[in-house]
């Protein structure tokens, strides 16, 4: 059995680790609410982009010649982008992306897919690809806490080029939606070729029909040369929200995981109180014994 000054240097090491992770559970707290400030800024505008892309699209009349929205007929090659943190300490955050990235593969595979390569965005996933001898095909890090609208351009370049001209068919994000403090979701979305229903009419939606919106009015450019450009930026867009997400679930997964280590870490001290309690319990009884029976012997 453990002696108490052993048991006593364990709690206070205990103590040193409940500070740190306190410590952190309370920064993620603060880096959480700045990062739903940011998604419910960004929602509005693409909320606003979709529209517009719908109304140009029924003003042109036609979204075929248009790269970003050419369906292939089969898929040889496909590219999953799978966007992680670039640090643990966030329970399963990072665990669950990537094993949604591998059924991912596994269905473009079993949808006819030759060659599947990754997109790692995020240190922990980039390790854990390069680890399994996945094929990476390019990486991005450094910003999974707090990534910019350039961040995202950087990566939906590099993607927008191998769909277009590296010959890619489809292109899947896989990352977790924030849903609430302790819900993440974690979410597989088709970005390239970009899905007809976002710049298709939505008969089912008012707001979408021509016989109940008001008059359209006149594109300058014309409404095909508009959705062209839209397209691009509905694609950085789409990544950046991902990003944005993203970086709100890692956060409030890892408050939530350093909230639970620092509750157990309270429970650990706990236990140990009660077992020093007892082994210098233990020490006194046998203290009184020993003199007890040195006393009978003296008789």
């Amino acid at each position: 059995m453990a002696s108490s000054r052993d048991i006593k240097r364990r709690i206070e090491s205990i103590r040193g680790t409940r500070k740190i992770t306190r410590a952190m559970e309370l920064v993620a707290s603060a880096k959480l609410r700045r990062g739903q400030d940011r998604i419910e800024a960004l929602r509005p505008y693409a909320q606003a982009m979709r529209k517009l892309m719908a109304q140009s699209a029924r003003q042109g009349r036609s979204v075929s010649g248009l790269p970003l929205l050419a369906e292939r007929p089969e898929i040889k090659k496909g590219m999953v982008v799978v966007i992680t943190g670039d640090r643990g300490l966030a329970g399963a955050f990072n665990v669950n992306i990537l094993r949604r990235s591998y059924e991912v593969a596994e269905q473009m595979r079993a949808d006819g897919a030759e060659l599947v390569h990754f997109v790692a965005v995020g240190k922990k996933g980039i390790g854990t690809l390069r680890f399994r001898g996945l094929t990476v095909d390019r990486t991005f890090q450094g910003f999974s806490i707090n990534p910019g609208y350039s961040d995202a351009q950087l990566v939906a370049s590099h993607l927008v080029e191998r769909f277009t001209e590296s010959g890619f068919d489809r292109v899947v994000l896989v990352y977790n939606e924030f849903k609430s403090v302790l819900e993440q979701r974690v979410t597989d979305e088709q970005l390239l070729p970009i899905p007809r229903q976002v710049v298709e009419d939505d008969d089912d939606n008012p707001e979408t029909d021509v016989s109940h919106s008001k008059a359209l009015g006149f594109f300058e450019p014309d409404a095909a040369e508009l959705l062209e450009r839209l397209l691009p930026t509905y694609v950085d867009t789409t990544i950046f929200r991902a990003l944005l997400e993203s970086a709100a679930a890692e956060l409030a997964a890892r408050r939530t995981a350093m909230r639970n280590a620092t509750d157990n870490a309270g429970e650990l001290i706990d236990a140990y109180t009660l077992a020093m309690n007892r082994a210098r319990q233990a020490a006194i009884t046998q203290e009184i014994l020993e003199v007890v029976a040195g006393a009978d012997a003296l008789k």
